[in-house]
């Protein structure tokens, strides 16, 4: 289940993608991607991305996904934008998405197929659609780590067992963490890599208020000098984790398959969980992940599509163009 080392190479950094007006939107619990295909159509620019993310001027969403060109001939080949603009390494749900939409233009047939993102193959497996319309799509994520170092943390700020502790202003109400003899409150945060940086923290229950104030206070820390996808996390009895997320470059997100890999991965390292299947329950839905002794780490859980379309206008399409909507 890990991802093979010999991937074809990451694009050249900052190569700025042309993709066709085409697009596919589906999501994964609530946490929703359009998928685009690279073609000679408009600059996908950090400005563009901010434009078609937009819910209440563009088509919405939590991300684009951007399958580039060739791929009927080879691997397929993916990158990935948050609604911020900024390109990140990898997304769960993203790439589930993708995986659909490949499905239902032949790819994976046959069961597991690769596709490579940021560098790394990963394998994909759709099967569906369901009698409700939804599909089911899995994904081998490759082995999770536990980063001490660059460069997703300040090795600076981790200490001899791997944790990153921060002080962060109260909340009205409290959160339950061990305080200080003041206000603030100390977090305790478990850094982990699934390809993408996550910190997990972990506590008998997490509010929503706790999520918003907290979420941004931790992406933004300096420990993480490339920003951090924060879980607030809660193990109960069985084998279910519930997480609140807040996601970097999107917010306070319903659900996110990185993110639940990582809250899993991260209840094993700390001994409150062993290797297995784990449930993981988000605002959005319940997800399910496999963690393997060798920290090899699998997400399985449904994609509902919810419409195809064309940009139109200022997104690059002339006004008019056949398409269907949202």
């Amino acid at each position: 289940m890990s991802a093979p080392q010999n991937a074809p190479p990451p694009d050249p950094p900052g190569r700025t993608l042309r993709i066709l007006p085409r697009f596919f939107k589906a999501h994964g619990h609530g946490n929703d991607y359009l998928v685009f295909e690279e073609g000679p159509g408009a600059p996908l620019t950090p400005e563009l991305i901010r434009a078609i993310c937009d819910r209440h001027r563009g088509p919405g969403s939590d991300g684009i996904v951007v399958v580039q060109s060739g791929w009927e001939d080879g691997e397929p080949r993916l990158r990935m934008f948050n609604p911020d603009g900024s390109e990140f390494e990898r997304s769960g749900n993203g790439l589930r998405i993708a995986g659909v939409y490949l499905r239902q233009r032949g790819a994976g047939k046959d069961g597991w197929f690769p596709v490579t993102v940021g560098g790394d193959r990963v394998r994909l497996r759709v099967s569906g659609p369901r009698e409700d319309g939804a599909w089911d799509a899995s994904v081998e994520m490759g082995k999770v780590r536990f980063p001490v170092g660059p460069p997703f943390v300040d090795p600076a700020a981790v200490d001899e067992r791997g944790r990153v502790s921060l002080t962060l202003p109260d909340v009205v109400g409290g959160a339950r963490m061990r305080r200080g003899p003041d206000a603030p409150v100390q977090v305790e945060l478990i850094p982990v890599s699934v390809g993408n940086p996550h910190a997990v923290a972990f506590a008998d229950s997490w509010s929503r208020a706790e999520a918003d104030r907290y979420g941004p206070l931790i992406e933004a820390g300096a420990a993480f000098p490339r920003g951090t996808n924060v879980q607030f996390a809660s193990v109960s009895a069985g084998r279910e984790i519930a997480i609140r997320i807040w996601e970097r470059g999107v917010g306070r997100t319903l659900a996110s398959g990185t993110s639940a890999c990582a809250a899993v991965a991260a209840a094993v390292k700390a001994g409150l969980l062993p290797p297995g299947r784990v449930a993981v329950l988000m605002e959005g839905g319940t997800m399910e992940v496999v963690l393997r002794e060798d920290w090899a780490v699998s997400l399985h859980g449904p994609v509902e599509e919810v419409c195809a379309g064309v940009l139109a206008g200022r997104f690059g399409e002339p006004a008019g163009a056949s398409r269907r909507g949202c």
